[in-house]
This record gives C-alpha cells, sequence and structure tokens, in this order.
C-alpha cells in the first residue's frame, strides 16, 4: 500500500456512510466484495477490522451497468460463451 492518507472506519462507522449494517458488512461484504489490504487492513495482526472509507466508495460506485459488464455464459463442458 502507498503512503496515502486513508480514512479508517469501524464496521459500525462505515454503516452510516453505505446505509448497510455493521454485522452485514462483516459477515457478508467482507472478504467477498472488499478484501484484505484493499478495502479493509487488520493493522499489527490484530482482530480489529479497519475500512478504508475511499476505497470502499470507490468499490460501490464502479459501473454496474449490463452495457459496462462483460456477460459469461458457462457451457456444461467447462468452456465458456461471451455473449
Amino acid at each position: 500500500m502507498q503512503n496515502a492518507q486513508y480514512t479508517l472506519l469501524t464496521a459500525k462507522e462505515l454503516s452510516e456512510h453505505i446505509k448497510f449494517k455493521p454485522d452485514y458488512i462483516n459477515r457478508k461484504l467482507k472478504d467477498n466484495v472488499f478484501f484484505e489490504g484493499q478495502h479493509y487492513i487488520q493493522p499489527f495482526g490484530s482482530r480489529k477490522v479497519f475500512y478504508l472509507l475511499e476505497n470502499v466508495l470507490k468499490e460501490m460506485y464502479k459501473a454496474s451497468s449490463p452495457q459496462e459488464q462483460k456477460i459469461v455464459i458457462p457451457l456444461t463442458r467447462g468452456g465458456m460463451c461471451n455473449g
């Protein structure tokens, strides 16, 4: 990670910004949508988790329109069809 200024927030503080409950952030979003080192850190190897507000917001505002997403259809024999 670079020497940049990040806003470090707990799940409870982050929930006020992104309107998800803290428990949902920690159980569902952490490690599925938000990844360690990119969206959150655990300083000094502790259990405490701090979310990086700027990176979380950037992830939330990524393009999600069908025109900008690549559509991939899995085939039965393991292949992929780009549609």
